[in-house]
């Protein structure tokens, strides 16, 4: 088949079976979730899982982070540190480490201010022993090694926000919805019925049709049957990472201000300040935004909007980390209605209540976040899968009948080896994992936390511990 025919999963597959071919012993994988059905990621993740070389990744993926990698390199501020585990355990460790880098610096600055308060009163005295007393103990500060204070984090602000105008409680409904292309049929039997104050995610994989239902929706693009409403007093507000109107020669504020003249000023820096533009930062030209600052003031003009109902298309997409998570406190916090299209795994576990996976028959509703998804699309596979499990089964018993007595002795001596094995493993997980829980309490302990040494020292044993404790795990 010609790759123009192909989908972004595909073609990615495509891709990497031409690397494979080299045999290399290190992958250099730049963003490879991006555009990638929820199904194609998960093959992306299973193939890695069992890649025997090592693979370097570049992702704002932070699902997929957590389920294939070992150690993240974090680049903040011109510099760089590594974390032992997946993006979770980075995001505990880097937590931790910055408290206690906060309170050895708070500690270490009382102690350089009550070093400096002897120096004074002892030149005070002007006595010559005094005097020399004063200047030792000057060059002993001058001496120590001055620990770095943390880089302040950006400030979220906590707003809740509230849509100009309140819909009724029914927000839309939509009975046997159906598309066809050039007679091929993309999908029916598509039924919605969404209420005022639900977070909906709908999924699927690509082509099943997610942003057609979303134009249908939108009166963008005709439906071959069925019918559909809004409720009362629905307002609509639509974003699409690919169709972001700005203006890039305006300033932030001028771009709210100008489309929404009514507004005061207090009110437009209210809003920008739920997504993180404070103080002179309402001021920077559009033009000289990121991908993902840009995304936040087009989502903070339509949360200006009269739009009571966000229809959000792929949202996530090119935003860095800390742009959805500004995202998903900004959604979890809107007290209107949130419907929208993603891949984004974890970013559809912190935000959705509802799930809608789109098929070509129709919608499957699950009432709850992606987890819960997982955990209910388990359940009817093993529901609906009786039969292949009842052969599995029966193939399992007619091998073990086949079994001579000695064969089942060896086998029972193999079983006991390995409940030993594990015994072990569950014994030195429990003790690392004191120790781990130790060096947490000492490194905060006041004369542990200013001696730079001894916080090195055990960084690096707790380091260790981790790596160790992977394996074991």
């Amino acid at each position: 088949r010609p790759l123009s025919q192909l989908s972004g999963g595909q073609k990615t597959r495509v891709y990497l079976g031409k690397l494979l071919l080299s045999k290399p012993d290190l992958l250099l994988l730049d963003e490879p979730t991006n555009h990638l059905d929820i199904a194609s990621i998960e093959w992306l993740e299973d193939f890695l899982k069992t890649y025997d070389g090592s693979v370097l990744i570049i992702s704002h993926d932070r699902y997929f982070l957590d389920k294939i990698v070992t150690k993240v390199v974090e680049i903040e501020n011109r510099k760089s540190t590594v974390y032992n585990g997946n993006y979770t355990a980075y995001m505990n460790q880097k937590a931790i480490n910055r408290d206690i880098q906060q309170k050895a610096y708070e500690n270490q600055q009382r102690e350089l201010k009550r070093q400096e308060e002897v120096i004074r009163t002892l030149k005070a005295f002007n006595r010559e022993k005094s005097i020399k007393r004063a200047e030792s103990r000057e060059k002993m500060l001058e001496k120590v090694e001055r620990i770095d204070r943390p880089d302040s984090l950006p400030s979220h602000m906590r707003l809740t926000l509230t849509p100009r105008i309140i819909s009724g409680s029914d927000v839309l409904h939509a009975e046997e919805l159906s598309k066809s292309y050039g007679g091929q049929r993309i999908f029916r039997h598509v039924n919605l019925d969404i209420k005022r104050g639900e977070n909906v995610a709908i999924i699927g994989p690509n082509g099943v049709g997610k942003s057609t239902l979303f134009k249908m929706l939108l009166g963008e693009v005709p439906s071959d049957s069925g019918l559909m409403r809004f409720g009362t007093n629905v307002h609509v507000g639509y974003y699409d990472q690919e169709q972001q109107k700005l203006d890039s020669n305006k300033t932030i504020f001028d771009e709210i201000s100008d489309t929404y003249p009514t507004l005061t000023a207090g009110e437009i820096r209210n809003m920008l300040a739920a997504f993180v533009f404070t103080e002179d930062d309402v001021f920077k030209q559009v033009s000289s935004l990121s991908g993902g600052e840009k995304g936040r003031v087009s989502l903070a003009k339509i949360m200006l909007s009269k739009a009571n109902l966000l229809m959000l298309d792929e949202p996530t997409n090119h935003l860095d980390m800390f742009s959805k998570e500004v995202l998903e406190d900004a959604l979890n916090r809107y007290e209107g209605t949130v419907v929208y299209i993603s891949h984004d795994r974890y970013f559809i576990n912190k935000t959705a209540q509802i799930i809608l996976e789109l098929s070509p028959e129709g919608i499957t509703r699950y009432e709850g976040n992606y987890d819960y998804y997982l955990e209910k699309k388990e359940e009817l596979t093993e529901k609906y899968a009786p039969a292949a499990a009842q052969a599995v089964t029966e193939a399992k018993q007619a091998s073990d009948n086949k079994l001579s007595w000695q064969q089942q002795k060896e086998e029972q001596a193999r079983q006991r080896k390995r409940e030993n094995e594990l015994k072990k493993v569950e014994a030195r997980i429990e003790k690392l994992e004191t120790r781990d829980k130790e060096i947490d309490e000492t490194m905060i302990l006041p004369d542990v936390c200013t001696n730079v040494a001894e916080c090195a020292k055990l960084s690096k044993e707790k380091a260790a511990i981790t790596e160790e404790l992977e394996g074991l795990y």
